[in-house]
């Protein structure tokens, strides 16, 4: 089976087919809640937001206090968890859902080898419910006033050239140059003000069955979904994916939920998470399935710390102690809850304090399916399951290369035979959590030019000893400082080595709007309108 980064999945399900042919084939129940910060979560120290359904996995499985995310982004972070690569390996995926035409579907999951998908194959944003406010009508507003100006600017030139008769200007070009940028503005705008209905668009399988997306009762519907699935499925082996839109903004909740936890909207998405893993976990006991079945939880990074909604109210999650949230290599970017459960096979209660990464789950579900993995790439991840049955004290892993997009930001070494966990960083971004709320003057940090500040040496950081990552070190205070940046520096060299060019999946020609591409459920003039997941019921 080949697994491929693609788009962001709200939802995916598939049947493992020949690999999972035998009974003793476990089931897979894979579990992505989205922004979900480690300081979210009870077994991890929350005390406010109620989890007692994640808790559970925590008390009859295995806690990682060590598991991270391979990028602090979503999308790369789930083309890791993906593929078990690192996401620098394939790139940013985040190309949509068509390529030639607007049915073709190439970036669908289903033309990436699941058999079932209902969810979103975009991006949740708060633009896509109203009165959120936007991530882009400043950065739009700005693109529109500059375009104008050079645009002016160069009309105004023009004329004054061929009044003053220094060069006769054909008007011709003067009415293309309006002409185009006003197509190009009209474009802007119109994809903007309208992109509810244009990207906000709910599936299954192969059909918008919601367009633009109805947020209502959205979890509990997803919960629906996976309930059927494993209802179907019981007596097959089988993977299911569970990927929350929650609670990454917009943020929102059903109406048993709304209002009843002590942070606001945020808790109140998160505690209706935690309902839904509670009724997945549920349904695989009245199945019988519990002890067939194993579950992993997580989230695809940090906390997003950033996020305010248009009246004020936070809505960005909890890292704990950890330092930084979503989009950076601290900690809180990139330290995520990390369970797996599996009833006679895991011991209950275990807590694992290794270093371990999202992109373990790969090779340890291929392991456990009894697929062997694909010998024509390199695969980053490691087969979890000797750690977690006890047959190894310390994780195969000894280095961690930590991404910022593209960009390398640090290492972090798991010394054999030592305590000590290095973290070294090449750059940090410059956040100012006591003034700011981290990077709130970009919404997001950055991993280049003025939003950085890049060290030479390295930062140096002791995790055993520092994770909150408050005192770097120095030659001073470590007398190994410089034979500890010299392996680390020499592990960098060698993993650099194994990388090749990829496309850039963020360039111009591949992230602008295409309007042949555009989905849309019914006919233009019915302005791409259609409501076909009207009749939720849960039962």
């Amino acid at each position: 089976m080949k697994l491929q980064p693609w788009i962001r999945t709200l939802f995916i399900a598939y049947v493992l087919r020949a690999s999972c042919a035998y009974s003793s084939r476990p089931n897979f129940l894979l579990i992505m809640v989205d922004d979900l910060g480690i300081g979210d979560v009870g077994c991890y120290g929350n005390k406010t937001i109620r989890t007692p359904n994640i808790d559970r996995l925590a008390e009859e499985g295995v806690m990682f206090t060590q598991h991270l995310a391979a990028s602090p982004l979503c999308t790369p972070s789930r083309a890791a968890f993906m593929t078990g690569r690192y996401p620098i390996r394939s790139g940013k995926w985040h190309l949509g859902l068509n390529c030639e035409k607007s049915d073709d579907f190439c970036h669908h999951p289903r033309s990436h080898g699941f058999d079932y998908f209902y969810g979103i194959t975009n991006t949740n944003l708060r633009d896509c419910i109203p009165g959120h406010g936007s991530v882009f009508v400043a950065g739009a507003a700005k693109y529109i006033q500059a375009t104008f100006q050079i645009s002016f600017l160069a009309l105004f030139t023009l004329v004054l050239i061929s009044y003053s008769g220094l060069l006769n200007v054909p008007w011709k070009l003067i009415f293309y140059i309006v002409s185009v940028t006003s197509l190009l503005l009209g474009a802007v705008i119109f994809f903007f003000w309208n992109f509810q209905y244009l990207n906000c668009v709910l599936m299954r399988n192969d059909k918008i069955i919601q367009q633009p997306l109805v947020f209502d009762n959205l979890t509990q519907r997803i919960t629906r979904e996976a309930l059927q699935y494993i209802k179907s499925n019981k007596d097959t082996p089988f993977l299911l994916f569970v990927s929350y839109v929650q609670v990454h903004t917009a943020l929102y909740a059903s109406q048993d939920f709304i209002g009843k936890s002590n942070h606001g909207i945020y808790g109140d998405a998160t505690e209706e998470v935690d309902w839904s893993v509670g009724e997945l976990l549920n349904e695989l006991d009245r199945s019988h399935l519990q002890n067939k079945t194993v579950v992993y939880f997580t989230s695809d990074n940090g906390a997003h710390l950033e996020e305010i909604s248009s009246s004020g109210e936070v809505h960005g999650g909890c890292n704990g102690i950890y330092k930084g949230g979503k989009s950076t290599s601290w900690e809180g970017g990139i330290r995520v809850p990390g369970l797996f459960r599996w009833p006679g096979m895991l011991e209950s209660g275990m807590v694992i304090n290794e270093p371990t990464s999202n992109m373990d789950i790969f090779p340890t579900v291929l392991k456990l399916a009894g697929s062997p993995l694909p010998q024509d790439r390199i695969i980053d991840g490691h087969d979890l399951m000797p750690l977690m049955q006890g047959e190894r004290a310390t994780s195969e892993r000894e280095f961690l290369f930590h991404y910022c997009n593209a960009y390398l930001n640090a290492v972090r070494w798991n010394q054999r035979n030592s305590t000590s966990i290095w973290k070294a960083f090449y750059f940090t971004p410059n956040f100012h959590p006591k003034d700011s709320n981290g990077c709130f003057a970009s919404h997001v940090c950055f991993c280049f030019g003025s939003f950085v500040t890049v060290h030479d040496p390295p930062l140096l950081y002791d995790l055993s000893k520092d994770p909150e990552e408050k005192n770097p070190l120095t030659p001073q205070t470590e007398p190994h400082f410089s034979e500890i940046l010299k392996t680390i520096q020499h592990a960098t060299e060698t993993h650099k080595k194994t990388l090749q060019a990829v496309d850039n999946q963020l360039s111009w020609d591949n992230v602008i709007w295409k309007p042949w591409l555009q989905m849309c459920c019914s006919s233009w003039t019915e302005f791409c309108y259609c409501d076909y997941d009207y009749d939720f019921k849960l039962e």
